[in-house]
């Protein structure tokens, strides 16, 4: 009965194990990912702190734990992670809820912050732990957690444990590198969250990964013209965005975009008619805006003989 209730608790183990994908290897373990200790309730800062030194971005959880550790809950919610790995210059990267991707992303060098439920779902025991290794042979995979280097598991009991957390897992990425299982979409937002903050070097290093990953998708030229804009580079900010434009022409935020940046630099006829072509695909208020401001210096300029 406990081997039925294993089995079917946790179905990912079980599909990954029945036909394991030729890109995973059988076995790996991160050996040089760094090891804090985790003090009562500290479990988060701990995690934290592993993931960010392994990426380059030395820190105690000492540190940390003024920044994550929320006394009134007894520990840290996943936005603190997230807002703290920022902080530290590096980019969060919620992984989907896959345990493929997780041990695809373990497989290449990056340990992965993980949300555990210890105990049941109507009496949760909330943990953070770092996956650092997995052996398929051995249907194992290595932790550090707790107060444990290395934690070994059972997979399909780490499974469980994990989806009665919500299946989160987290990756702490230099701005350089884009993680192997990443989707545009949800990186570019990730990404994106640095640009209120002023960080716009970071965003812009981030970005110029994210082209070279996807090449073909225009609104990661979109995004990336957005942090050369921001941090003055108005020559490469028209180059990304007329990129964006060759591959969707009909872009109306890089329509947009262009056409405020021509208009800034006096070339108000190259300009007009891409804020006209934004309005008209898309009227929303940033678009019409740009419109009226480009025409109001359009009307002042005199008729040609």
């Amino acid at each position: 009965m406990a081997l039925l209730a294993g089995c079917a608790g946790a179905p990912q183990t079980r599909h990954l194990l029945a036909a394991p994908p030729a890109q995973l290897p059988q076995r790996m373990e991160i050996d040089a990912v760094p090891f804090f200790p985790q003090q009562a309730l500290q479990c988060g800062p701990a995690a934290l702190a592993t993931v960010l030194t392994h990426a380059g971005a030395a820190i105690h959880p000492d540190t940390l734990t003024r920044q994550v550790f929320i006394p009134g809950r007894a520990g840290s919610l996943q936005l603190e992670l997230i807002a703290a790995t920022r902080r530290q210059g590096q980019v969060p990267y919620v992984l989907a809820p896959r345990l493929l991707d997780l041990l695809a992303e373990v497989s290449t060098g990056r340990p992965v912050l993980v949300l555990q439920n210890l105990s049941l779902d109507g009496f949760p025991r909330w943990h953070y732990a770092v996956v650092v290794g997995f052996d398929l042979g051995e249907q194992v995979v290595v932790l550090r957690s707790g107060r444990e280097r290395r934690h070994v598991v059972a997979m399909d009991t780490f499974e469980r444990t994990w989806a009665r957390g919500g299946r989160w897992a987290l990756l702490a990425v230099p701005p350089g590198q884009v993680p192997d299982t990443a989707e545009a979409e949800p990186f570019l937002r990730s990404v994106a969250a640095f640009e209120p903050l002023g960080a716009w070097s970071v965003a812009r290093t981030a970005y110029r990964a994210a082209v070279v990953r996807w090449p073909g998708n225009a609104a990661v030229w979109l995004a990336l013209g957005n942090a050369e804009y921001g941090m003055h580079e108005p020559v490469a900010a028209e180059q990304a965005w007329r990129r964006a434009l060759a591959l969707a022409p009909d872009y109306p935020p890089a329509l947009n975009n262009l056409a405020q940046l021509l208009a800034e630099q006096g070339r108000i006829a190259e300009a007009l008619p891409l804020a006209e072509r934004a309005v008209a695909l898309e009227p929303r208020p940033t678009h019409l805006d740009t419109l009226d401001a480009i025409r109001r210096p359009a009307r002042r300029q005199p008729s040609a003989e």
